[in-house]
């Protein structure tokens, strides 16, 4: 017989953390690892429209990644040395910074800033940053709230939305569409 996937123990506002401890929903470590899921799904998002050889693999990979994250965001802290858990290691962060650079050398400098846009995987690519970033930010949040965090997750995410700026330009040159430069609004208001 299947296993059925709602338990209803989450009817009441709360949920429970890998080791048992409940929580309510919109605990912060809920919210920094739903954010973190959110994105994994992003980035499968980005993976289809991509349909790329080029960039299959290494997306699947960062989608691990994610989850592994996620696995040490949904677990109790004082009980995490008990257990097993994926482990996200510097050479991962290394890697995002060795992409990074390869696709960098290909695009031409930056001038100003770039507004979204161009093609719909380009732009599913900056939502797909914002997200990222936004992650990021929940995570600092936890560090600042005495949360236990590893560092190495706060740096993997600041790491990993630099590189999907980059890979939205990059995706951009290869798609032929048009990088926006935004021109800042000067002078009075036309009232």
């Amino acid at each position: 017989m299947a296993q059925k996937i709602y338990t209803k123990t989450g009817d009441q506002g709360n949920t429970s953390l890998i080791g048992g401890t409940k929580v309510p929903k919109n605990d912060l470590r809920i919210e920094t690892y739903g954010t973190v899921d959110e994105l994994n799904s992003w980035i499968g998002l980005i993976n289809d429209q991509l349909n790329s050889e080029e960039f299959r693999n290494e997306l699947k990979d960062i989608q691990d990644r994610l989850f592994t994250i996620g696995s040490a965001l949904a677990c109790d802290a004082d009980k995490e040395p008990k257990m097993i858990l994926p482990d996200l290691f510097l050479s991962d962060i290394q890697l995002l910074e060795v992409k990074i650079d390869e696709m960098t050398a290909q695009l031409p400098p930056m001038k100003s800033f770039i507004l979204p846009g161009g093609h719909v995987t380009v732009s599913s690519i900056h939502i797909c940053r914002c997200v990222c970033r936004r992650a990021e930010r929940l995570a600092v949040s936890m560090q600042q709230h005495d949360l236990f965090i590893e560092k190495l997750v706060i740096q993997y995410l600041n790491r990993l939305s630099d590189y999907l700026f980059v890979l939205a330009r990059y995706t951009a040159q290869k798609l032929g569409a048009e990088e926006v430069p935004w021109k800042p609004r000067t002078g009075p208001a036309n009232i």
